[in-house]
């Protein structure tokens, strides 16, 4: 098995100075600790290659013998070098893990001046108490229940359910946060807490902009001229309205109050864009109807044209 280069696993130049490993051995041996990782494996890994890796540099004699070449990232001699030194037992291993769970860190043993760097971390008299990590979750719903609110389950990484409340008028990409549900204390430290980002599915009829709501609307071509009472789709069920006669392709009605739900209370409005359909086929009468407004058109043109002549 390969060994990997401490400086490369510790992220410093080979200039680097003693400040420079303590600085980057506590970022990473923080961040890969297995008491912050309960169960991670890769984690775990990590932080024994991390922790050999600082107890070979921070070491002044040993990181000189390695830079020479005559002792290899574990800390063993190289044949070269051993066969100018006498072999000494190194017993349970220069570079040995054990977890701060079962036994403590013999940092003079073991890691070599990585113990004030984990007493400061957790503290000289054991654990230090800390607040447990966040766990994030996404959970998808549909524009409806974004509209009316709905209540969800879903299932922690141990395998515990919680239900989540979601709030009427709720936005896609918003945050929900269930406190005390995240990953479990260190040192009798409170749990951390249950971040669930929302996707809310887009619908096919229904445009979302902030708390009102836009539709499309097709209306016969009867309705538009005419006008009379028309059936308009809101998420709360169909509403009617009154359409006056003359109405336009484009015309813009709102109806106050039926836009997204507020969470806090009230709504905003929902807009209604007419958009005016005709009959397929053309109804025969439909057609001599266009025809004589047409007709009607050319005259009009006509004369028009004929009075600004004589003018």
């Amino acid at each position: 098995m390969t060994i990997k280069d401490p400086y490369h696993i510790l992220g410093v130049s080979r200039t680097a100075t003693a400040e420079d490993l303590r600085k980057a051995y506590r970022a990473l041996a923080k961040k890969h600790h297995p008491d912050l990782n309960p169960g991670n494996k890769d984690a775990e890994a990590s932080f024994k290659e991390i922790s050999a890796a600082y107890a070979l540099l921070s070491d002044p004699e040993k990181r000189s013998r390695f830079d020479r070449g005559e002792i290899d990232a574990s800390g063993a001699e190289k044949p070269q070098a051993a066969y100018y030194r006498d072999f000494a037992t190194r017993g349970e291993g220069a570079y040995s893990y054990r977890s701060t769970r079962d036994a403590g860190f013999d940092g003079e043993t073991h890691f070599g001046g990585a113990e004030d760097i984990f007493a400061d971390l957790f503290g000289r008299g054991g654990a230090k108490r800390m607040r447990g990590q966040d766990l994030r979750f996404q959970l998808r719903i549909n524009f409806f229940d974004a509209y009316h609110g709905t209540s969800q389950r879903i299932t922690l990484p141990e395998g515990a359910t919680i239900d989540v409340r979601i709030p009427r008028g709720i936005e896609d990409g918003q945050i929900l946060r269930v406190a005390g549900k995240g990953g479990h204390g260190i040192g009798g430290g409170p749990p951390g807490d249950a971040l669930i980002e929302i996707s809310v599915t887009p619908d096919p009829r229904f445009q979302r902009k902030g708390d009102d709501i836009y539709l499309d609307l097709q209306i016969p071509l009867a309705d538009a001229v005419l006008g009379g009472r028309i059936h308009v789709p809101t998420p709360g069920g169909d509403v009617t309205m009154t359409l006056h006669p003359g109405a336009n392709s484009g015309q813009i009605l709102r109806l106050k109050g039926k836009g997204m739900k507020r969470h806090h209370g009230g709504a905003g409005d929902q807009y209604v864009r007419l958009l005016i359909t005709l009959p397929d086929p053309i109804d025969p009468a439909l057609r001599r109807l266009a025809e004589t407004w047409r007709n009607k058109d050319y005259e009009s043109d006509a004369v028009q044209a004929a009075t600004k002549e004589s003018m």
